[in-house]
């Protein structure tokens, strides 16, 4: 099987504008639902290298019921992270 070549790198206003999108959502969402929701167009496989940076970054969950925004920049969460007892 030979694997994917990405044809269309991402610029960063395209990144920021689907994380942007993504934020401002309050439920998880589809990818087609996100495409929609986007201001401009966006190709589909250029959706994808985003997607999988955002999620190796930690900052999505990409699940069966959609696409969530998981990141919480607070340094009280991670103040509370690294103090909690660990079960």
């Amino acid at each position: 099987m030979q694997a994917l070549r990405t044809i269309h790198y991402p610029n960063l206003k395209t990144v920021l504008m689907v994380e942007d999108t993504l934020k401002r959502a309050n439920r998880p969402m589809t990818r087609e639902a996100l495409k929609k929701k986007l201001p401009t167009k966006v190709m589909h496989q250029t959706l994808n290298v985003i997607l999988k940076y955002l999620e190796d970054s930690g900052k999505i969950i990409d699940g069966r019921k959609g696409i969530l925004w998981i990141h919480n920049p607070s340094p009280k969460l991670d103040k509370a992270i690294e103090e909690g007892i660990e079960l």
